[in-house]
């Protein structure tokens, strides 16, 4: 298929890819550290509760916590080990949250346990989605948005179309495309559960021109029974996020404020989705993800299977990283944090650890911010027609009301294209999100 007959969006940018370090590299397991560290809050939601108590051993697989709440979910024991302390550890947040850490025992197989597989012709669509909240199954693109709750459809919605989201735009990141590569069968087992436990009629696979190995594997192992589809995207970001694919490949614009259920669409991830046809199929929980470590510092790139817990500097140890060293994010360089800790432990999640220079970090924004000068070229990279330059002075003066009522705030998705193009290096993406929080918390008062 032709690059300029793929499908796409107006407006959105065209960042250096920097995916050729590790789009070529098999997912290898990675080792487990001296000690995981295994917050118990996800992105939203309430924290999950302990079932474990200082000095118990479990086993790898075992639940440690239940769900709290409806955002909430299981979480598991990502190796065999002690339970060493249940306390305060750092997040990507900036807060300290609660968090179980497990020593592994050394020399332990780590064989593990599994729970009872979910059969895909008896399960009713109730039990599909509980059977994913028990797996511990969230949003594995970086969102961690609980995977059951999306799948609790409201009274007066209803489902056509399940789109799986394989795009990966993000700049160094290759993880969904080995798992598209490596995990093609997972997959297709996870769309017949999600078709099953939303009442969708088909399923859309969405995969950016960049990735035809990705796209041919999964048309490879599609059933002719079955009504998936694979699709071809134009390469631009932010090509994944997902109201930009349901405009691109289906023609539907989400409303203001508003959900793709609000379009009869609901969106995974390529990862989540073979996690749930990976977990449902054969029982367990999720214990660890692919995670992308690249980027200009990092000697030993590739995409690692990391144990869930695993803190930031033992995974920098394990890989090397050269001496000029200055920025790591979890997740791409767009959308992602850089991190104030090297001991935030890999979550969810976590897309990707991508490790700067100094040079880069200054390439990619570390330059001195000067006064806007009414270019324009934000607007034209938004790509939901925002007015990022107004929006801009509106934060300055502290008005995050006027923002949200009458500009849009709220639906900025923060993908951080007007960032990306602003010649006066002026952080707007960082601004938006102080402005959203401000909007938030007055809500909440």
């Amino acid at each position: 298929m032709s690059l300029w007959k793929t499908k796409t969006f107006a407006h959105g940018v065209h960042p250096p890819e920097a995916k050729e370090d590790t789009r070529g590299m098999p997912i290898r397991q990675f080792p487990f550290a001296p000690v995981l560290v295994i917050p118990l809050a996800i992105q939203v939601g309430r924290p999950s509760r302990p079932t474990v108590s200082e000095g118990q051993e479990v086993i790898r697989g075992q639940r440690i916590a239940d769900p709290d709440g409806f955002l909430s979910i299981a979480m598991h024991a990502p190796a065999s080990g002690i339970v060493r302390r249940i306390g305060l550890a750092p997040s990507i947040s900036g807060r300290m949250t609660e968090a179980i850490f497990i020593e592994p025992f050394a020399g332990s197989t780590q064989e593990g346990v599994l729970g009872d597989a979910c059969d895909l012709e008896q399960a009713t669509p109730e039990a599909i989605v509980e059977a994913i909240r028990s797996a511990g199954i969230v949003g594995l693109g970086g969102a961690g948005f609980p995977t059951h709750a999306k799948l609790r459809i409201p009274e007066g919605k209803s489902v056509d179309t399940v789109m799986i989201n394989g795009a990966e735009c993000e700049p160094y990141l290759t993880a969904d495309h080995r798992v598209m590569l490596e995990q093609a069968d997972d997959i297709v087992r996870g769309i017949r559960y999600l078709l099953k436990a939303s009442g969708g009629r088909e399923a859309v696979v969405a995969v950016e021109a960049n990735k035809p190995d990705a796209a041919a594997a999964i048309r490879a192992v599609l059933p002719p029974e079955l009504p998936i589809r694979v699709e071809v995207l134009k390469v631009k970001y932010p090509q994944g996020a997902e109201k930009m694919l349901i405009e691109s490949l289906l023609g539907r614009e989400v409303p203001s404020r508003g959900l793709p259920l609000d379009v009869g669409v609901l969106c995974f991830n390529a990862a989540s989705t073979a996690e749930v046809g990976r977990l449902l199929s054969q029982g367990g929980g999720l214990l660890d993800r692919v995670v992308t470590v690249g980027g200009p510092a990092v000697k030993r790139k590739g995409n690692y299977r990391v144990p869930l817990g695993t803190p930031l500097r033992f995974l920098l140890e394990q890989v090397e990283t050269s001496d000029d060293l200055a920025t790591v994010f979890l997740g791409g360089p767009m959308m992602g944090q850089a991190v104030s800790s090297l001991d935030i432990p890999i979550g969810k999640g976590t897309t990707g650890v991508i490790a700067l220079t100094g040079e880069e970090t200054a390439r990619l924004g570390g330059r001195p911010e000067a006064p806007c000068i009414r270019c324009g070229y934000c607007l034209d990279a938004c790509p939901i027609f925002l007015n990022p330059s107004h929006l801009e002075s509106l934060a300055a003066a502290g008005q995050h009301q006027t923002m949200a009522e009458s500009h849009h705030l709220m639906d900025c998705f923060e993908c951080g294209c007007c960032t990306y193009v602003c010649p006066s290096h002026i952080p707007l993406v960082q601004h938006f999100r102080v402005a959203k929080a401000a909007v938030r918390k007055a809500a909440a008062t």
